[in-house]
């Protein structure tokens, strides 16, 4: 689906353009040097764009700061702020900076609690006559300031409202997000980036094909953002996002992207830079493979002798098929590594797809200055202490922003509560709250020992 073109500050993204890269300070927001100098590196790493976490109105009037910083240092970078849960903090902040994030799923609905309502015809439409008079104020500030938006739906955040009427489903997904895009369409605000992330790649990559559709079904042509969030770090991170932004971009679909990862920002962009590099290659072996697969069995032949660039180009090109199930079984082939290295990278993108899990899966944030504990640290102590649970998932969140909803599927969470606290989650049930971060790992560890007595 080719986008219509949108400008972002002096940025102009879809359209043809080329695709744009992006990543997030995960720096507190009102410490303005932290900001800059985080910024400065993401920057200079290639990227395009730069979020920052916006909470209040002292935040954006750091960012009033910290753009004032960067441009007097020579950066006309575009900025965007992150907002949620306050749409006043919206409105503020796109007098400042270029770009404005807001979350459908808490812009006006109440932050998502997991209940079950019940909504009659005339109850849902009242709302939905809220959400319309309330965004039409942002839009005119937005038009005042030539502002752009990004309608930012997570799978994590659907608001119980929407939960009430389509379930925990991409369908409820993309309409979360068309909604919003109705009222821009009607109003002719047409500088709007449309994202559709989750940390399940199977969910990832069916909503954002089926919002695709719904676009085209009701004539618009937005640009879409790409991302698979709390893909976690490390090597998975990157096969994971592989796989779900990968299997779209080769479908023609992503103007800007993001590759989530538990690490220092600027090492996203690299990543990113080289999932777009690989678009064609990955698109004809994609065709090539598919073609052959027998026996259920994807077989992929390359011949790079980097490795994270084979990881991530056997990942683009055998994702599609497994996430259609149209192969359980993936076999790797390539000269410049050995026939162990080949099965694990495998072994990765099967569970990266959800066909077959061989290790822990860790679904984990990439942090921003909402985290309140020290993210980096506290994954590799979890994955040191059960990294040998194969098949269990542990989310690990910073906040509870996404934290709960993000983390559904998963058996344990270990989640943001407060600055220096944590909360532990069972399934979707808070167990334990505002734990002191320096004991919250060992809970965690005594939680899961003390399940796994319980079920012997």
């Amino acid at each position: 689906m080719q986008s219509h073109e949108i400008h972002i500050g002096k940025l102009a993204l879809g359209g043809g353009n080329p695709i744009r890269l992006q990543s997030m300070t995960t720096a507190s927001t009102n410490d303005v040097d932290a900001c800059v100098s985080q910024a400065e590196r993401i920057i200079r790493a290639g990227a395009d764009l730069v979020r920052f976490t916006t909470q209040g109105r002292r935040e954006v009037e750091n960012l009033a700061r910290i753009k004032e910083r960067l441009r007097s240092l020579g950066y006309d970078t575009p900025l965007v702020a992150d907002v949620h849960f306050n749409a006043d903090v919206a409105d503020f902040a796109a007098t400042v900076v270029e770009k404005v994030r807001i979350n459908p799923g808490n812009y006006v609905d109440p932050a998502r609690q997991f209940k079950h309502l019940e909504y009659t015809d005339e109850e849902y439409q009242a709302e939905l006559r809220r959400l319309d008079e309330r965004f039409m104020r942002l839009l005119a500030i937005c038009r005042e300031h030539h502002t752009a938006l990004r309608i930012g739906v997570n799978h994590g955040s659907l608001s119980d409202r929407i939960m009430s009427r389509y379930g925990d489903t991409p369908a409820g997904i993309v309409e979360s997000c068309m909604e919003f895009l109705r009222i821009c369409q009607r109003e002719g605000f047409l500088d709007v980036v449309v994202s559709i992330k989750a940390s399940n790649v199977l969910v990832m990559v069916e909503s954002v094909r089926l919002l695709s559709r719904a676009m085209k079904g009701e004539g618009m042509d937005f640009p879409l953002h790409l991302g698979v969030t709390e893909a976690g770090e490390g090597e998975d991170g990157r096969i994971k996002s592989a796989c779900g932004i990968g299997t779209l971009l080769t479908e023609g679909l992503g103007d800007t992207i993001r590759v989530s990862l538990s690490e220092e920002p600027e090492c996203e962009i690299p990543v990113a830079a080289r999932l777009v590099e690989s678009i064609a290659e990955c698109r004809e072996l994609r065709a090539r493979v598919e073609e052959n697969i027998a026996d259920d069995t994807l077989t992929l032949s390359l011949d790079e002798c980097d490795w994270e660039v084979l990881a991530l180009k056997a990942s683009m090109a055998a994702a599609p098929a497994l996430i259609e199930r149209r192969a359980h079984k993936l076999v790797i082939e390539d000269r410049h590594f050995s026939t162990e290295q080949l099965q694990d990278l495998a072994d990765r993108i099967l569970q990266a797809t959800r066909i077959k899990f061989t290790r822990t899966e860790y679904i984990s944030c990439p942090g921003c200055g909402r985290t309140l504990y020290d993210l980096q640290s506290t994954i590799r102590r979890i994955k040191a202490a059960t990294s040998h649970l194969v098949g269990l998932k542990i989310g690990i969140m910073g906040c509870i922003v996404n934290g709960p909803g993000e983390m559904a599927d998963a058996d344990y969470g270990y989640v943001g509560a407060a600055r220096g606290k944590v909360s532990l989650y069972r399934g979707k049930e808070c167990v334990e709250m505002n734990i002191p971060e320096d004991e919250a790992v060992e809970k965690l560890l005594e939680l899961i020992d003390s399940d796994r007595e319980c079920d012997k």
